[in-house]
Parts: C-alpha cells; sequence; structure tokens
C-alpha cells in the first residue's frame, strides 16, 4: 500500500482492521441466511454475534502456521465464539468471503472516489464559468491557432470529468457484486438463497453465476476505470504544466509563502503537484493493466490473481483520490495570468485570424486555392518582418484590395468573431452563463 499518499478516509477503507471486518460480515450475514431458509438452527445467528470478535495479532500468529489468512481467521473467530462456531463458514469456501468482502471495501472506496469527483467538477465549473470570456490563443501542434478563452478550456474538462464520473458509477455499480455458491460455484453445499439473502443484505446484488470467484473482467473494468480518470487528471495537469512554461507563463501553481522550487536556483517556480500527477497516472495504467492480466485464470479458479490484487486495489484507489485531492486544490488556487494571454494572443500579430480572411476572400468569389495563397503570401510578410502586422499587409495588398474593401477586412480582425458561440458551448455543457 502506497502509504505516504493515503488520507485518512481512503486509508481506513484498505486498513487490516476494515478487511478483516468485512469477512465477518460477510460470514455473519452467511449465518443469518442459513438460519433464515431453516439449514442451521435459527438461534444460531445471535449467539454467534454477541460473541464474535478477531484479533488481527492472534489472526497473524495462526497464518504463520497454517499460511492461510481466512483459516486463520476462522480459528480466532472459533477461539471467541467458542463450540458453536461449527457453523461458521457452513458450506462456504474461501473465495465467498474474499471475493464478497472485496466488493464491500471497493464500494466504499468508490463512494469517496464519486464524492471528491463531483467536487473536482464543481471546481472547474466555476473557474469555466469565471473565464468564460478570457482571451486566449488556441494552440494546435504547439503553435498559435485561433482565439479562445481560458473558460472553454475549463468547459472541456468539465464535460471530460461528467463523464469520468459516469464512468465511476458504472464501474462501482459493476464491482458491487457478491457470492457465496461454494467451491466451483455449483452451490452444491448451500443454497443459491442463501447468496440472495447474504447480498441482499450487505448492498450487494448476486453474481448470476460464479465459479470459486467473481469473474475478474469486472474488477479489470474497474481499474481501467480508475487509470481512465488518472488520464484525465493527467491531461489537466499535462495542460497547466504546457501554459506555465516561462515562455507562456499563462498561468501558474500557487506558490505558498515560504516555498522553494529548486536547490539550486532560487528563482525557480515550478509545476510540482502538476508533475506529481502526471507521474502518478502511470501507476494507475499499470495497475490496470495487471487487472488486465489478472482476468485469465485456470479453470474454475488459480490464485495467480489474489496476490496481485492486495496492491492494486489498495494503491490505485488511494493514488487516485491523492490525485484528485491534488488536483482540486491546483485548479481552485491557479494563478490566471490575464495580461500574458493578450500578450501571447498577439505575438503573431493578426496572424490567428487568417482562417477568417480566406473564407471571407472565398465568399466574394476567389477560387479557395486562389484565396489560399493570398493569405499565405501575406502571412509569410510577417514571419519575414518582425514589426509588420497581418491587417497592415493585407489592407496594402491590390489583389486582396479588388475583392474587400478595408471595412471588410477590419471586420475580419475582430476577436469578437471568434466569441460569439462561447455562450452556447457553456449552455451545451450545462454551464449556466450568469
Amino acid at each position: 500500500m502506497i502509504s505516504r499518499y493515503t488520507r485518512p478516509e481512503m486509508g481506513k477503507v484498505w486498513s487490516e482492521e476494515n478487511k478483516v471486518q468485512k469477512w465477518l460480515d460477510v460470514e455473519l450475514a452467511a449465518l443469518e441466511g442459513l438460519a433464515h431458509y431453516g439449514y442451521i438452527p435459527k438461534d444460531i445467528p445471535k449467539k454467534v454475534r454477541t460473541k464474535a470478535g478477531f484479533n488481527l495479532e492472534r489472526i497473524r500468529e495462526i497464518e504463520k502456521v497454517v499460511q492461510h489468512d481466512v483459516i486463520a481467521f476462522l480459528t480466532n473467530l472459533a477461539e471467541h465464539v467458542g463450540p458453536i462456531g461449527r457453523y461458521v463458514h457452513f458450506g462456504l469456501t474461501s473465495s465467498d468471503i474474499l471475493d464478497t468482502a472485496l466488493a464491500l471495501q471497493l464500494k466504499e472506496a468508490s463512494e469517496i472516489l464519486l464524492r471528491e469527483l463531483k467536487k473536482l467538477i464543481e471546481i472547474i465549473r466555476v473557474k469555466a464559468k469565471e473565464h468564460q470570456k478570457t482571451l486566449m490563443v488556441g494552440r494546435s501542434h504547439g503553435v498559435h491557432a485561433e482565439p479562445i478563452t481560458f473558460g472553454l478550456k475549463m468547459a472541456i474538462f468539465y464535460e471530460e470529468f461528467k463523464r469520468n464520473l459516469k464512468r465511476m458509477e458504472a464501474a462501482a455499480e459493476s464491482i458491487s457484486y457478491g457470492k457465496i455458491s461454494g467451491a466451483v460455484g455449483t452451490f452444491a453445499n448451500v443454497n443459491p438463497r442463501v447468496e440472495v439473502y447474504v447480498c441482499k443484505k450487505l448492498g450487494l446484488k448476486p453474481a448470476p453465476i460464479s465459479t470459486q470467484i467473481l469473474q475478474r473482467d469486472r474488477h479489470a473494468e474497474y481499474l481501467t476505470t480508475l487509470a481512465i480518470i488518472g488520464g484525465s487528471l493527467e491531461k489537466l495537469a499535462t495542460e497547466i504544466r504546457g501554459l506555465q512554461k516561462t515562455e507562456t507563463l499563462e498561468v501558474q501553481e500557487y506558490f505558498g509563502e515560504g516555498q522553494k522550487g529548486s536547490s539550486a536556483m532560487p528563482h525557480k517556480r515550478n509545476p510540482i503537484t502538476c508533475e506529481r500527477v502526471a507521474g502518478l497516472s502511470r501507476i494507475l495504467r499499470g495497475n490496470a493493466m495487471a487487472g488486465l492480466e489478472n482476468i485469465a485464470l485456470w479453470h474454475e479458479r488459480d490464485i495467480t490473481h489474489s496476490s496481485v490484487e492486495r496492491v492494486i486495489f489498495p494503491d490505485s484507489t488511494i493514488l487516485l483520490d491523492y490525485m484528485i485531492s491534488l488536483m482540486q486544490s491546483v485548479v481552485k488556487h491557479l494563478v490566471i495570468n490575464k495580461e500574458n494571454m493578450r500578450t501571447n494572443l498577439e505575438k503573431t500579430r493578426g496572424m490567428i485570424f487568417s482562417q477568417g480572411l480566406l473564407l471571407k476572400l472565398i465568399e466574394k468569389g476567389m477560387t479557395r486555392e486562389d484565396a489560399y495563397k493570398c493569405v499565405q503570401d501575406c502571412a509569410k510578410k510577417i514571419w519575414e518582418n518582425g514589426h509588420a502586422k497581418l491587417q497592415d499587409i493585407v489592407l496594402a495588398d491590390k489583389k486582396i484590395g479588388k475583392i474587400l474593401k478595408p471595412a471588410e477586412i477590419k471586420e475580419v480582425f475582430r476577436y469578437e468573431y471568434h466569441l460569439k458561440n462561447v455562450p452556447h458551448i457553456f449552455e451545451r455543457v450545462g454551464i449556466k452563463s450568469k
């Protein structure tokens, strides 16, 4: 478990105490189900529940001898409840307990992740709305393209994380299944209605069919969902890192009082949080790959998935929780340099309006090929002349002057032209303008 990144609430989900408590919860629910349908005496569940307990140190001590964690747990439980402990685990197999308990842990972890995702989405929404009209240049291939707003950039992430929320909800649903079907899934020693009873009591659904285990495509789906969300967090972090480069400096991570950026260079203010998120997302992808490897097990079950899952589930949920919390803070406290955005927007001296000029010439009857060459020739002069502006060059161009009036040319070079549909886009993604 990556304890360094564990926040208390998520850490509790994956604590040894909570894991074993979940095992006990499943065993007690199974006893109730068995008693409810008359397979064991009616008074057994209450008697066992009254005395039930466990001691983690004692379980570890037993496990050193028996080399089986569930048997160690059951032995310790029997030490607490006495002779009636013979009814505990009646007709069950270890994976009935392990897989159903794991589903309960993942359900708890999912509730935390869903809540924190919703917080991040709201923070992004607020930032998008705040900067709906904050002009900046759009970039393709890292090169200036056409004007956009910083609010639009944030709205892209708002919509993406809404999709991630749906993915997380679906993954949480897919993983919320239990099984009490015995050693190879045939219910030979425990009736299927006991499984239905147990799952209903624990807030899960019974798997329609299982072997000794729940099938691991469910778990792979869950892990790949976490990796996709991690990828979106990395994408957001990478965008901020790109905009924080010295040559750009349009946004910055908040730099706290007393914070230092470099042991060698006192001037440095580095996007360390975003870099951390970008790095940790690689672990989520690696863990997702391990989850995919766990799908193909031998026959009704082997144990190759077990050791892997003891690492990848705690680590992935803990890391994603941590990464979401980091990006909540980064976005909320992001420093927006509007002046630099405007300065960068004007660096190409009007070349960002080239498409508008191209389309205007086509509207007036020029072929696309001729219009493209005309505009490109004018743009070449900008690259060659360090002070010229595209609008001035176009106004002086005789070919273009024969087709467009000066007022029509000036109309092309207006930022407002590019922003006219921004309110409509915000409406489409569900961000109210007012």
